[in-house]
């Protein structure tokens, strides 16, 4: 089923509704709907996993279900040493606190480091709240802790001054939710937390924040009827605010991820190195231990910008997004050394972005003789471009795939003037001359393009 892509006088607008394609809610026909364009141009996204857990910031932002469900040593011993005895997880909500959050300067640091989206935890798995919900009563952000509605707030600053796409991650189940603990002991024979709860929730945020990405997440171990996943992906797909230009993944219940769904996420930090038929993405974190805020975190915890451009370039080859996850803190704040990863990532693409944005996989993902050097491809412009991450000692690099056309082959490196000088390596293959830089001259650190034209 496609939609008719015509554009219409507005008076025809109206008409058009009536023949816009509708979808059932089977995954054969939900799984039919092409992935909106503008998500597969984007490439890069931040996550922010931020709520009640930022507040004790130690271990995880699984850090109620660690320290009450697996009485895990260290998050009990955590407890019992800082608060006094009795103290719930509940009582972490008034001290969520959000002082120093301003969406306005969140929406400049997101701005300043070159990603095209933002998905934020409206809700994770402890039930709490980013909105006033009205199916949260006194555990939500509006009534407990900052007081203040976080999804409308950054939903407006990024609409109003970046041009990043709002998107929201909602988890579907809630680790002691009553209703759900009572559903999962029937076998999720009744149905009460997802017509009381989940669902609720899923079409108040859709319909009051309007949010281009839906990132499902949490099934609970329980599949996708009793969520009623199809049923409510119909709706967003038929008849939402956002049915044109939503995108959603693929955790909708037992056996829809990597299956069903919009574009596949498959498994956190999934990065298969190889081309997939399927559009996914590679939700992965700065820090490598948690997705959350972590208040004792070492420095080694935190992956180099060597580091994440290698995740982005080898991501993007294969034909993936990168989705690259900040915790913020209790009161509000972006750390420094993610801000500084996020602007660093942003001073990269500012030199290499056309080797990013808008590209599609070429026909080999990563060079056959020289380790390192991944490809990208933009059809239209017939240009490929070949992302080093290792500047050659030797002053020359090898690229063992592009076929050359004496004569007609150009070779750039982005953010360097002038043309490369190059040699054929017979039927395929090439030696490029890379010229010869002091740091200060090179167009950017960290990874480098060479863009090249008229090669087969």
């Amino acid at each position: 089923v496609k939609s008719l892509s015509f554009s219409a006088p507005p008076l025809l607008n109206t008409a058009l509704n009536y023949i816009h394609a509708r979808y059932d809610p089977t995954w054969e026909s939900l799984d039919s709907r092409p992935l909106p364009t503008w998500f597969d141009e984007v490439k890069f996204g931040i996550f922010i996993h931020w709520g009640v857990f930022s507040v004790p910031s130690f271990g995880s932002e699984w850090f109620w279900w660690y320290w009450q469900k697996e009485k895990r040593p260290s998050y009990v011993e955590f407890m019992e040493t800082n608060y006094p005895p009795g103290f719930s997880y509940e009582d972490f909500g008034p001290l969520f606190t959000a002082e120093f959050f301003d969406a306005n300067q969140w929406a400049a640091i997101l701005k300043a480091s070159g990603a095209k989206y933002v998905v934020l935890t409206s809700k994770h798995h402890e039930g709490f709240t980013l909105w006033g919900s009205k199916y949260s009563w006194n555990w939500n952000a509006v009534n407990v802790g900052p007081k203040r509605d976080i999804v409308a707030e950054l939903a407006t600053s990024i609409r109003n001054r970046t041009d990043l796409h709002f998107g929201l991650y909602h988890s579907l189940f809630e680790w002691f939710n009553p209703l759900f603990l009572y559903d999962a002991s029937n076998v999720f024979k009744t149905r009460q937390f997802p017509t009381a709860k989940s669902l609720p929730e899923l079409y108040e945020i859709v319909t009051k924040y309007q949010p281009e990405i839906l990132w499902s997440d949490g099934n609970g171990n329980a599949p996708d009827t009793y969520w009623n996943s199809t049923g409510f992906l119909a709706w967003l797909y038929n008849d939402s605010p956002v049915r044109d230009t939503v995108v959603t993944n693929d955790r909708w219940g037992v056996g829809s991820i990597c299956k069903h769904g919009g574009y596949y996420t498959c498994s956190d930090r999934y990065n298969p190195g190889h081309l997939l038929p399927h559009k996914w993405e590679n939700c992965m974190t700065i820090d490598k231990r948690s997705w959350g805020y972590r208040r004792n975190t070492q420095l080694s915890d935190y992956l180099t910008i060597e580091e994440l451009v290698k995740q982005l370039v080898e991501t993007v080859s294969c034909g993936g997004n990168l989705l690259m996850n900040i915790g913020p803190t209790h009161d509000g704040r972006i750390d420094v050394i993610f801000q500084e990863r996020l602007r660093q990532m942003g001073v990269w693409l500012s030199v290499n972005g056309e080797a990013i944005y808008g590209t599609k996989p070429w026909r080999t993902q990563n060079d056959s003789v020289t380790p390192g050097v991944w490809y990208t491809f933009k059809p239209k412009e017939e240009t490929v471009y070949a992302i080093f991450l290792n500047w050659p000692v030797s002053e020359t690099l090898v690229l063992g795939d592009p076929k050359t056309i004496i004569g007609e082959t150009q070779v750039k490196l982005i953010g360097h003037k002038g043309q490369l000088k190059w040699v054929s390596l017979g039927e395929k293959g090439m030696t490029v001359a890379v010229p010869q830089l002091t740091p200060n001259q090179l167009p950017c650190q960290w990874g480098w393009t060479l863009q090249l034209t008229n090669v087969n």
